[in-house]
């Protein structure tokens, strides 16, 4: 079982309208300064005493009592000539967590967190091998959204859950997320996808939380065997059982299913790994399109990145075989090392000194 997030006393982000109605009653507010909470906090409020459009009185009060935006400090970023950007963003506790903006001409990406490090260890992962400390609240996921957007200045169109942590061993906070990021920043359900490794029963939670979301299905073989000596995790959870349960998402949702292979050289890469793949996921009643990822080198690891002859290679038998196929481009090569160590470093303990968010 996973930490729940700290209760910093009360934050704005993260708050559906009812709760922040509920918050301007117990000060004797009329409700329509619940709208002027999250307009003022989704525009840039850094501290209640930001937030203008409320009276002078009210903010002090809601300041007193220890009322907070919910908004991270940005504690480092380091950019790539692409324009993708990675962010370590200082939370309430002082811990840090990593986001990443990835700009093309018509979109700009989020990559988001869902945990302060990741329980999952698989062996390929930087954010494993710093260890776990805890979930995410809801809003210091929007936060992370907030952030990217503020500082490309413009609009973010997708959101991927595919940072640090498991999103589905926290998935009440990543649910009230995903509504806020809907409903509140205006981002399209079906431009938010959320990733797993795979957690026993919670794909087909996910599938009863009725979002619009695309699911996005870490597998990275195509065999129990293989799977297991890359993704410890997979001791507990059988392929067959992850991808019953995949199934059963796909007859619930009717939405198609991703399935990210991260492609390790002379591990997983071969054609015959390719054909094992293709013929594992038609056994099943689903719709799925396969990303392949060529392995990006940050850290020191046992694993090195494929030839470009054998991505090739291997997307070519994925697709003879009648499967959707995409290579994902390798974005933010050079922005990522130093990044990771310096967010491996506090990952799992707090900075020693920290300023508080207001």
């Amino acid at each position: 079982p996973c930490a729940p997030p700290p209760s910093p006393g009360t934050v704005i982000l993260g708050r559906d309208t009812a709760e922040l109605e509920e918050l301007a009653a117990r000060y004797g507010q009329p409700r329509f300064r619940a709208k002027q909470l999250l307009e003022g906090v989704l525009q840039g409020a850094r501290s209640v005493e930001d937030i203008t459009t409320i009276p002078k009185e009210w903010r002090a009060q809601l300041l007193a009592d220890g009322v907070r935006t919910g908004r991270s400090l940005l504690h480092h970023s380091v950019g790539d000539a692409d324009g993708t950007r990675k962010f370590l963003l200082q939370l309430g506790d002082g811990r840090i967590v990593e986001t990443v903006g990835i700009p093309t001409e018509d979109r700009l990406t989020v990559c988001v967190s869902s945990q302060v490090g990741c329980p999952m260890r698989c062996t390929f992962c930087a954010t494993g091998k710093g260890g776990f400390a805890r979930n995410l609240a809801p809003h210091e996921i929007m936060d992370q959204v907030l952030t990217v957007q503020e500082l490309y200045g413009r609009r973010v169109s997708n959101v991927v859950f595919m940072g640090m942590g498991e999103p589905l061993l926290n998935l009440p906070s990543v649910t009230r997320a995903y509504h806020g990021l809907n409903k509140q920043i205006g981002i399209g359900g079906a431009f938010i996808t959320i990733s797993t490794v795979g957690v026993p029963n919670a794909i087909r939670r996910l599938a009863g939380a009725d979002l619009k979301a695309t699911l996005a299905v870490s597998l990275h073989a195509p065999n129990q065997a293989l799977r297991e000596s890359i993704i410890p995790s997979a001791k507990a959870y059988p392929i067959e059982a992850l991808l019953e349960d995949c199934a059963a998402y796909f007859k619930r949702t009717g939405r198609r299913v991703t399935f990210e292979y991260t492609l390790l050289s002379g591990v997983n890469d071969e054609v015959a790994h390719a054909q094992e793949l293709v013929a594992l996921l038609q056994r099943y009643n689903l719709m799925s399109h396969v990303n392949v990822i060529p392995w990006n080198p940050v850290d020191e690891s046992e694993f090195q990145r494929p030839s470009r002859n054998r991505v090739f290679a291997f997307t070519r038998a994925v697709e003879a075989a009648g499967l959707p196929c995409t290579v994902r481009e390798t974005r933010g090569l050079e922005a990522a090392a130093a990044c990771g160590q310096l967010r491996n470093q506090f990952q799992k303990t707090p900075l020693p000194q920290f300023e508080k968010p207001l």
